[in-house]
């Protein structure tokens, strides 16, 4: 089969872009030059993200190797001088069914996710490079190197989902603005411990009892802790245990194993385009910023989801100019992470009492929305809270949920009233979605609202426009 989209990069967002193509029967390929990912990194799976996975069916085995952030207990040497929790945690509600941030370490993700699309029929052909490509109007053609060998591929899209140091991004003619912060470097590292409870995030202090001088975080559904240490660079897998010794003034805790590290420096960019004809950035690729607050993994995820109902429906037919709504949608989200996770940076950086919470619903990414998008159209004289652009609640439907009939690449419709619709599901009682009188509710592939009108005819005119890339509903 003709491949349709090539995506360089399987990381959590190449992998979500590739599932979510596979389960639309788009022929897709996954090249990454590097082996599977090993490695804690982005540990945290915020709510917004775990619905991404239950639309993308593996929600249920994430859970199951998933678990709660600890509590934070800080020390100065062997001394606790406070504790405190990341977050409260919060009781599934029927409109939000995961309310809490979920940590699974990256290697696990991206296991899952390859797992997913294994199951779909696709796989991802690690140690294999996107070195060049070239692109007209009729497609992108790219050069593959593998094991010294290379091969040109024929694809419709290219998809540059391959990190910070994206080739695809310095390929194309995008700035990628900002600055690096090289006050600002970590060492990261996977460990075993001896010595050390598994129900902490444990933080040795420097003399304030504000600044942490290492940290070691238990990974849940694991039996390592991540590792965190300030540097200012040449720090090495063989200095952590001394490291630690100096940090905690304890000689009874002993580093077992070092397995996956890495240094961290904060940069904090953006591209000021995410398409430049077929060819597109998601992920770090388009956005890099501090990996404080949990936001880099997730705004990818995101991308991704939004991206390939898109891609989807222009090689089933849809016009080209679909795929603009990618940027105007994403862009402006990913500015607003950069704000959010430079700000939590700079309070881990003086020592604020709060730098460490995560209970502000910002960060869970629920009320992301896209409102002033072309694909939102609200037709009600007097809108509600809830608005076109908004992400769609759960909610009891029958002796199932509303996410059951959102999951999978369709568009749903939502009866409010006597509203009808064919195919459309009734909908009574749910005060989730602030819907008075009649009314029928359009909710997109990757469960926005894209739609608020109150006849058949509107929805109908609705999904053809966004089938031809146009959408100006009439009243």
């Amino acid at each position: 089969m003709t491949t349709q989209v090539l995506i360089a990069g399987a990381g959590p967002t190449g992998l979500t872009l590739a599932v979510d193509l596979a389960r639309r029967g788009v022929a897709v390929r996954v090249v990454d030059r590097d082996e599977a990912f090993a490695g804690s990194r982005g540990k945290g799976l915020q709510p917004r993200t775990q619905e991404v996975l239950d639309d993308l069916g593996v929600i249920e085995r994430t859970l199951a190797v998933g678990g709660p952030y600890p509590p934070v207990r800080g020390y100065r040497h062997e001394q606790v001088v406070w504790e405190r929790p990341m977050a409260p945690e919060l009781d599934p509600r029927e409109d939000v069914p995961y309310p809490n941030t979920l940590m699974v370490p990256q290697w696990r993700t991206v296991q899952i996710l390859r797992e997913r699309l294994a199951e779909l029929g696709g796989h991802v052909e690690f140690r294999t490079e996107l070195t060049r490509f070239a692109q007209d109007d009729n497609g992108v053609t790219a050069t593959l190197s593998r094991d010294g060998s290379t091969e040109d591929v024929r694809v419709d899209y290219l998809v540059g989902a391959d990190g910070g140091r994206s080739g695809v991004r310095k390929g194309l003619p995008v700035e990628f603005a900002g600055q690096t912060l090289e006050q600002h470097q970590m060492f990261i590292a996977d460990v075993r411990v001896d010595g050390l409870d598994r129900d902490h995030w444990h933080m040795w202090l420097d003399e304030t009892c504000r600044l942490p001088l290492l940290a070691l975080c238990p990974m849940a559904g694991t039996d390592t802790f991540q590792l965190t240490v300030p540097t200012t660079g040449g720090t090495r897998p063989g200095d952590l245990q001394e490291l630690l010794e100096r940090a905690s003034g304890r000689t009874d805790l002993t580093l077992r194993e070092v397995g996956w590290s890495s240094s961290w420096r904060a940069n904090v960019r953006m591209v000021d385009r995410y398409r430049v004809g077929r060819v597109f950035l998601a992920g770090d690729a388009a956005h890099v910023h501090s990996p404080t607050g949990g936001q880099g993994l997730n705004t990818g995820v995101q991308d991704a989801h939004n991206l390939g109902w898109k891609l989807g429906a222009v090689l089933a037919g849809a016009d080209q100019s679909l795929l603009d709504t990618y940027q105007a949608e994403r862009l402006p989200v990913a500015a607003a992470v950069l704000g959010i996770s430079t700000e939590l940076l700079n309070k881990a950086a003086r020592g604020d009492e709060d730098a460490m919470r995560r209970d502000d619903p910002v960060l869970k990414q629920l009320g992301l929305h896209y409102r002033d998008s072309p694909l939102s159209v609200d037709l009600r004289e007097r809108p509600g809270a809830l608005r076109a652009g908004d992400r769609a609640p759960d909610g009891v439907h029958g002796e199932g949920r509303l996410f059951d009939l959102f999951r999978g690449p369709q568009f749903t419709v939502l009866a409010f009233g006597d509203a009808q619709y064919e195919g459309a599901a009734s909908i009574t009682g749910n005060p989730a979605y602030d819907i008075a009188g009649d009314a029928l509710v359009v909710v997109r592939p990757d469960g926005y609202i894209g739609l608020i009108a109150s006849t058949g005819n509107q929805v109908a005119e609705y999904l053809a426009r966004v089938r031809c890339g146009v959408v100006a509903v009439g009243a």
